[in-house]
């Protein structure tokens, strides 16, 4: 079974590593949205892989961190994509829930990143 617990940030952030001339170079922000997919067999007594309320208390730490904060500014963020973001999440995460089977990172609605590990 797979089973995905949203979460949506707001942050800014600027892309060091992009020409000068590029628009994200410049700081700014995103309304993010997280996905954590979860994978594994129903309990047959909770009926649950996971109860989305342990999810979120696990990646409410994680949250914290990120919610109205310059990424640029977070050890292992300094340069903010998706993509690193993703993989951010992924490394934190994971020890804590076995059961992540993917991380995406929603930039925009129409953009995102996903990382399986």
């Amino acid at each position: 079974m797979k089973i995905t617990q949203a979460f949506t940030f707001e942050s800014a952030h600027r892309l060091p590593h992009v020409p000068e001339t590029h628009k994200c170079h410049r700081m700014h922000g995103h309304s993010y949205r997280v996905e954590l997919q979860l994978e594994g067999p129903v309990d047959p007594h909770t009926g649950f892989v996971i109860d989305f309320f342990e999810v979120e208390a696990i990646f409410g730490p994680l949250l914290t961190q990120l919610d109205h904060h310059c990424l640029n500014e977070i050890e292992g963020l300094e340069n903010p994509t998706a993509e690193n973001i993703a993989v951010w999440i992924w490394e934190r995460i994971k020890p804590n829930l076995p059961q992540t089977s993917s991380v995406k990172v929603f930039e925009t609605p129409h953009c995102w990143a996903e990382y399986e590990g």
